[in-house]
């Protein structure tokens, strides 16, 4: 069933024009969703803990800073924007104690409350506003004059007006310039890990890094296999996001069509969409959020020793030395960077 879609007609800001909205970290998407709320008109308060290197930013920024347990006390609405495995700490710890009946929490992914990381108080509304784009990109479109689509969900057992409030926080974001989706917490969540898992992050990796190897281990140049597996991709990605995927079947050489419509099913075939399927149920049982929360409270020992890994396979030095051939392509120490709204 499709998902009911919203656009500035439905979605007015007025519900939380006279509200105090207070955004707890200043990460990508907190400092996006602040902001474009400020230049909507409406009264943004930051909550950071004491020490924060986002304080002197959100101050820069035109912000009233504080710490979090103040916050959540002047608040009326309060996004969580820290990261999912610390939301829970940061809840019990800092929110949980000075929330009171008729406020409103906020977040932009449903893991915490969907898996039961998060157990809200009673008379506590729980809603969700996820723009389906990066902070940053949140941010620049809305200072274009546009807006990145974003879902909604609400919680069960929260106030009517949460809706309304979902809305319109959608709205001053800029989400009704380009369109607000309803969903679940549920819905959302288990979609959302699916696709990094699957097909996003895990799915393109996995079968990049196989493509590699395969060619490698037949004899061909490491870089002839990095340019056809890795490098050309993003071509492929965009003409997707552009025109979808028979889009892209129009844009590149019928030679390439022919061996997609041929071979690409025999690459992902029954076994894989088996395997996916497997994945989703791991999912939707909650066998990996608590696999994860296991790891995370252990120290990510696993996490850590699998990423060094990666980091070590022969298509990460081949592409770093083929990269400085290309000064086209903005380069990035993505790793030893510094987060510019951490």
């Amino acid at each position: 069933m499709p998902a009911k879609v919203y656009t500035q007609k439905e979605a007015k800001i007025t519900p939380i024009k006279k509200k105090t909205l207070a955004v707890i970290g200043y990460g990508s998407q907190g400092h996006a969703h602040a902001l474009n709320l400020k230049d909507s008109g409406c009264n943004v308060i930051i909550g950071l803990y004491k020490g924060s290197k986002s304080i002197r930013v959100a101050k820069r920024h035109g912000f009233e800073v504080m710490e979090v347990a103040d916050a959540v006390q002047q608040a009326d609405v309060i996004m969580i924007g820290v990261p999912d495995m610390k939301q829970a700490e940061v809840y019990e710890k800092e929110i949980k104690p000075n929330l009171s009946k008729g406020k409103t929490l906020l977040f932009t992914h449903g893991f915490a409350i969907h898996f039961g990381l998060i157990k809200p108080s009673r008379g506590v509304s729980v809603i969700m506003v996820a723009p389906k784009g990066p902070g940053h990109i949140v941010r620049s479109q809305y200072k274009e004059g546009k807006g990145v689509p974003s879902l909604i969900a609400v919680h069960k057992g929260s106030s009517k007006d949460s809706k309304k409030i979902a809305l319109a926080w959608a709205a001053g974001i800029g989400a009704g310039r380009a369109g607000i989706l309803q969903t679940s917490f549920k819905e959302e969540t288990e979609t959302d890990l699916f696709g990094e898992q699957a097909v996003l992050c895990g799915g393109a990796s996995a079968l990049v890094e196989a493509g590699f190897e395969t060619l490698v281990e037949a004899g061909y140049a490491p870089e002839m296999a990095y340019f056809e597996c890795l490098h050309e991709l993003k071509l492929i990605v965009d003409l997707m996001i552009e025109s979808g995927v028979a889009g892209m079947r129009f844009s590149v050489s019928e030679t390439a069509k022919y061996g997609d419509v041929t071979r690409g099913p025999r690459v992902i075939n029954g076994n894989v969409k088996k395997s996916m399927k497997a994945i989703l149920k791991e999912i939707q049982s909650g066998k990996f959020a608590r696999e994860w929360v296991k790891e995370y409270q252990a120290g990510l020992p696993k996490y850590n020793k699998l990423l060094e890994d990666g980091e070590k396979h022969p298509i990460e030095v081949t592409g770093r030395h083929l990269r400085s051939l290309m000064p086209w392509i903005p380069k990035k120490n993505i790793k030893g960077a510094q987060a510019a709204y951490g």
